[in-house]
């Protein structure tokens, strides 16, 4: 077993580990892993080296870490130096170990710190800055120069983003720099937490923005300011000095550091608006503030194509910080009106002014006045304020609002399909291989525009226009674009499915604002052709009844199949995912198919293949038996992410006619080693299996969306800024509509509150998760069997049968946790295939909004998950045993019962199998068998009675290959017997003979992950 722990090496994050044997020479740290072994656990390649650490101990050796659960050497330690093998991967692979392993205290850490500036940097809250070479920033925000050591030459700059960590961000900063654990930071030389924090924060957030752009900019033989520019956007950020640009960049940051008082200034474009008379103005009335995106609508009168005229004005005012609806415009200032919270508001305005005309220079025509209030424009000038001053001053900290059209009302196009004639419906019910007519038209927010209208547009050459009421932004490029498509073949006829990838793969220059289609191809478009598929009858080699919306799913699946698109079968958990795409397999029955999953739910499809679908072939392609020659030969090859990570060349050499993705939010960080591997792996036909396609942010849909249908989404950059800053920052209703429309016709998900699914769903659904045993369990379980059978076999009577009862107590731990059974007090993480499938089911039901009831019949077992699931979930875990008197219980399920946020509920099985109402869990997990029937029934039934509105899923985790399957299988054979002679628990399987009892107990190969 290897403890890996994260320390802060200067210029990366170095990684190293402690093993459970001694071993290393003088001077070395005695239990330290080697580095090729630990870039071999962490599936990482990087530069190797040795670091000098000061570590607790005595002169022989370290204390080791709590995590390698081994006991302390000296009660009065002290600090010494010790070498210890590292690694120090890339940044970003470095920031995916973090995010992915849970090893000591200090990985733990350093995610964390990963999660702050994957936020800084989602948030914009980074500014480029050019620095000495070796320079470091304080948390104080000092000059870089003055801590380099000395002064930047020629070829010594580099182009960074610097995090810009202010008011609540510093705060967060300060409690993570207080909590950093020393062993973060222990070298030769101590050094402040304060100051490692922020270098490697910085570190962090350039590499993530640099990660973040595509396509770099190409470095170019001009200026020293543009090879700085393509410094900042590349690879590698050594460029030259530049001649007075670190000062200007000094002034920006300052400016931001300035604007984050009480309030800000804050800038607000007012367009013009005509009256009768021909005036142009706005009345104050027609400001409407919401959030802080400060949206505000202006409704001109309706007009056709005019150029834009009258006086744009930029309105200075008072914004709040905390609270935005807080706006005062200048002129009040001036006039004396006070601003909460303000002592000096006259004084904050002209401070803000004056920070603000360095980056507006624009600005500086209104402060040739004492008491000034707004800034008059052109229509040229006001196109400049909204692309160029306004990105500007919003990144720098200050208040900017913009008209609710800003951004929106765009040239697009409009795509009309109209069937030719009844032959809509063909094969399974969608007939793309027809021809349909097609015609495209340019538009804007809805509106089609004629030729005429566009000859229009393009002479008057100005970059803000009135199209039928509507302000409009256009550039040269957009323009260009419209008129080659006014200029190339807007009508004609074409297949649907032809029409169907130029729908979708919208280039971004002209967006698709409108389709507008008949028949099976509208409803495909617009989200409803899984309503009008025709089920697909099932297979003849699966054995199970499908339920209608799971032969919907078959139909939607084969269709998708056969045009050679993609799909993401997205349906809650629950709904038969699993049985669904096996259908698929025995349906089309032809070529191999590749399913890559977590190692813990290997198991699971293993057996359902068996079940459900006996006349495939399976292999299991995993572990250190596995054989590549084999990968062709079978119907359905399973294998894990880590797996497919690692043998991409051979998996890559195999003609696969499918590849899908297993609870594919795995893949949802595209940066990843195993998402780029899957992406990396050719098929035919790409199937993405998910309960969860957007977790946290729409990032995550582009990844898992580039992997069923690579390109369909564009670019990263692109989908970016086309949709997710949009739809994220602005609530931008157009284009969440625009993202339906791309990527619906791929989705497929049904929810359990739809009343047409929960009508086809029985009202207990009962389903086996099987869970493999890590290394580590499986040693501990041979080694109880190999122990115990000796003892059984020399005994008889009354002692037989308490060690039998003993045997089945002891292997039934190791299956919960190796900590169970040893009762050491070591670390949970990483360590049982059951806790980390029971994880994943919890943030499944956590992340669906609902509740679950998870019984153990151990209460020590219970009294270890809670803390543990508590604090790795970030969700309230109750925990109910039989210690607790009355009035605690009833505060409890009454919490549970009427508190409407997610959460779990942990019961001792003997404490809460009976008499209890938990009517508010929709979800039932046995974590541990209790192998009477009646007894799990009873303890179903808490959430499964009279009351209860919901669908209940009952979950029974069962260890493969061990002795929890050899019972269940019991079970199954003689449920009747079973039911008759379980009664008494499990004292029936005392009677067992030895070679039987061996047979119970026999851990099968299978049984390691």
């Amino acid at each position: 077993m290897l403890v890996v722990h994260g320390v802060w090496a200067g210029d990366g994050l170095a990684f190293w580990a402690e093993r459970s044997v001694r071993a290393g020479g003088s001077g070395l740290h005695p239990y330290a892993a080697t580095a090729p072994s630990l870039c071999e656990a962490l599936g990482v390649d990087g530069a190797q080296r040795e670091l000098t650490l000061l570590l607790p101990g005595t002169a022989k050796e370290p204390l080791p870490s709590p995590e390698t659960g081994r006991a302390p050497t000296t009660s009065r330690p002290r600090l010494r130096a010790w070498r210890v093998p590292a690694v120090v991967p890339a940044v970003i692979t470095a920031l995916e170990v973090v995010g992915a392993y849970d090893g000591s205290a200090t990985v733990r850490y350093w995610a964390a710190i990963a999660d702050f500036a994957r936020d800084l940097v989602r948030r914009g809250r980074v500014i480029p800055q050019i620095v000495p070479e070796k320079a470091t920033r304080d948390p104080a925000h000092g000059d870089p120069a003055q801590r380099a050591g000395e002064p930047g030459g020629a070829g010594l700059w580099r182009a960074v983003w610097e995090p810009m960590v202010t008011r609540g961000d510093a705060a967060y900063f300060r409690e993570l720099a207080s909590a950093m654990p020393p062993a973060c930071r222990t070298s030769e030389v101590e050094r402040a937490s304060g100051e490692v924090l922020w270098q490697a924060l910085g570190v962090f957030a350039d590499a993530l923005v640099r990660e973040a752009l595509d396509e770099p900019l190409a470095e170019r033989a001009g200026t020293a300011r543009e090879r700085w520019l393509a410094a900042l956007t590349g690879p590698d950020g050594s460029c030259p000095e530049v001649p007075g640009l670190r000062e200007e960049l000094e002034r920006w940051r300052e400016a931001v550091i300035g604007a984050e008082g009480a309030v800000r200034v804050c800038f607000r474009l007012v367009e013009p608006v005509e009256e009768h008379d021909g005036a142009w103005r706005v009345e104050e009335d027609d400001i409407r503030a919401a959030g802080a995106d400060g949206e505000w609508r202006i409704d001109p009168a309706a007009q056709e194509v005019e150029r834009g005229g009258g006086e744009w004005r930029v309105e200075l005012a008072l914004q709040g910080v905390e609270d935005p609806s807080l706006y005062v415009p200048a002129a009040k200032v001036w006039g004396g009106e006070p601003v909460a919270g303000v002592a000096g508001p006259e004084g904050e305005l002209l401070a803000g002014l004056g920070r603000a005309v360095r980056l507006y220079p624009g600005l500086e025509r209104a402060l040739r006045v004492a008491e000034p209030g707004e800034l008059v424009l052109d229509t040229a000038g006001a196109f400049g304020f909204l692309k160029e001053a306004a990105p500007l001053l919003q990144a720098a900290g200050f208040g900017v609002l913009l008209p609710r059209w800003a951004g929106r009302n765009r040239l697009g196009l409009k795509v009309t399909a109209r069937s030719r004639g009844p032959g809509a419906v063909a094969g399974q019910g969608l007939g793309l291989r027809e021809l349909v007519g097609f015609r495209v038209d340019l538009a804007v927010a809805g509106e089609t525009i004629g030729e005429a209208e566009l000859a229009e547009l393009a002479r008057l050459k100005v970059p803000l226009v009135r199209v039928r009421g509507r302000w409009v932004e256009l550039d040269e490029r957009q323009l260009a674009a419209a008129l080659r498509v006014v200029g190339g073949e807007r009508a004609g006829e074409a297949p649907a499915a032809e029409l169907l990838r130029r729908v979708i793969r919208d280039d971004g220059e002209l967006p698709l604002l409108e389709v507008d289609a008949d028949g099976v191809l509208g409803d495909l478009l617009s989200g409803e052709a899984e309503r009008r598929l025709r089920p697909v009858p099932p297979p003849g080699g699966i054995e199970a009844v499908l339920r209608p919306y799971q032969e919907r799913g078959l139909a939607w699946l084969s269709f998708l199949s056969e045009l050679g698109l993609g799909g993401v079968l997205a349906d809650d958990m629950g709904l038969g995912k699993t049985i669904t795409t096996l259908a698929l397999l025995v349906h089309e029955g032809r070529g191999p198919t590749l399913l890559v999953c977590p190692m813990s739910l290997l198991g699971n499809w293993q057996r359902e293949a068996a079940r459900f679908a006996p006349g495939l072939s399976v292999y299991t392609h995993h572990g250190p038996g596995r054989d590549p020659a084999r990968l062709g030969e079978a119907d359905l090859v399973l294998t894990t992410y880590g797996t497919a990570q690692r043998d991409l060349a051979a998996l890559r050499e195999v003609s696969w006619r499918r590849v899908v993705c297993d609870e594919a939010q795995a893949i949802k960080n595209s940066g990843t080693l195993q998402a780029r591997a899957v992406r990396a792996i050719p098929a035919a036909h790409r199937l993405a299996l998910t309960g969860t396609p957007v977790e946290n942010h729409l990032a995550e849909l582009w990844s898992i969306m580039e992997f069923a249908n690579p390109g369909l989404l564009g670019t990263r950059a692109g989908f970016r800024e086309r949709f997710q800053e949009p739809i994220e920052a602005r609530q931008d209703e157009q284009a969440a509509r625009a993202l339906r429309r791309a990527t619906g016709p791929f989705i497929l998900r049904r929810v359990k509150t739809d009343k047409s699914v929960i009508s086809d769903l029985p009202e207990k659904l009962e389903i086996k998760e099987w869970c493999p045993l890590t290394t580590e369990q499986a040693s501990l379980y041979q080694a109880v069997v190999d122990d115990m059978l000796g003892r059984i076999d020399g005994s008889e009577g009354i002692e037989r049968r308490g060690l039998v009862l003993a045997t089945m107590a002891k292997l039934k731990q190791v299956c919960n946790h190796p900590a169970h059974l040893l009762k050491d007090g070591s670390r949970l993480a990483g360590r049982s295939g059951k806790l980390q499938r029971l994880e994943q089911l919890a943030e499944e039901i956590l992340a669906e909004g609902e509740k679950a009831l998870l019984f153990t019949q151990y209460a020590e077992f219970g009294g270890m998950l809670q803390p543990y699931l508590a604090r790795r979930l970030d969700r309230p875990v109750l925990w109910l045993h039989g210690g607790l008197p009355k009035k605690a219980r009833d505060r409890l399920v009454d919490r549970f019962q009427e508190d409407g946020e997610p959460m779990l509920f942990l019961l001792s099985l003997k404490a809460a199998g009976v008499g209890l109402n938990l009517t508010a869990a929709s979800h039932v997990v046995h974590i541990d068998r209790w192998w009477n029937p009646a007894v799990e029934e009873q303890a179903t039934d808490r959430a499964f009675r009279i009351g209860q509105r919901k669908n209940v899923q009952v979950r029974k985790l069962i260890c493969a290959g061990t002795l929890e399957e050899r019972v269940d299988e019991l079970i199954e054979r003689k449920k009747e017997l079973a039911e008759r002679v379980v009664g008494a628990g499990e004292d029936w399987l005392a009677d067992l003979s030895t070679r039987e009892l061996r047979e119970v107990f026999r851990l099968a190969p299978e049984a390691v992950a």
